[in-house]
């Protein structure tokens, strides 16, 4: 298929051909959703290692930028991610068996460190509703996993299944229309 598009007086065209690499990655995006329904505790310890990363970072550019703010929130959410992080890559097996736990600590406390802010921000005249909606669904969360951990790990390999099958489904329909054009 061909896209003209006209800027000016000059009329430019562009063709459009579905890449088979769509179909592929689509493919191969199906078979890894399979394997991740079925072998949850792996997907638990790539998890684990990749949440941790990623809180490591994260706690780092919170604590960066704390040098520079008058309240000790970011300072505290920055340590408490490093905190996390490390506990999430210290040991992948047992992080990934407790995960749902860690998560839902970490979770309890920055929605607590979000409803203290959203009252600042009240105090403030500030609008503070996201904040209290935010740490009152950290909050509820923390308490759903805390309350069933078995849950919560099943519950979080499944929606990565989910996300990954509904992703590669995407890319085998983008393929076959764009093929269609």
């Amino acid at each position: 298929m061909i896209i003209s598009e006209i800027k000016g007086d000059q009329v430019y065209s562009t063709e459009i051909k579905p890449s088979r690499w769509r179909l592929v990655s689509g493919t191969i995006m199906l078979f890894f959703a399979a394997y991740i329904w079925f072998h949850p505790l792996a997907t638990m310890v790539g998890l684990a290692l990749y949440l941790g990363l990623a809180f490591i970072v994260m706690g780092v550019g919170y604590l960066a930028v704390s040098t520079k703010a008058t309240i000790g929130r970011d300072m505290f959410v920055g340590m408490l991610d490093i905190l996390v992080g490390i506990i999430l890559v210290s040991n992948l097996g047992i992080t990934a068996a407790t995960m749902p736990i860690i998560l839902a600590f970490w979770s309890l406390a920055v929605g607590i460190v979000q409803l203290v802010e959203a009252y600042q921000l009240k105090k403030l005249g500030f609008s503070w509703s996201m904040p209290i909606i935010s740490g009152v669904v950290g909050v509820v969360f923390a308490y759903l996993i805390l309350a069933y951990p078995l849950l919560g790990m099943l519950t979080l390999s499944t929606l990565i299944g989910v996300y990954v099958l509904l992703y590669g489904m995407f890319e085998i329909m983008s393929y076959f229309m764009l093929k269609r054009l």
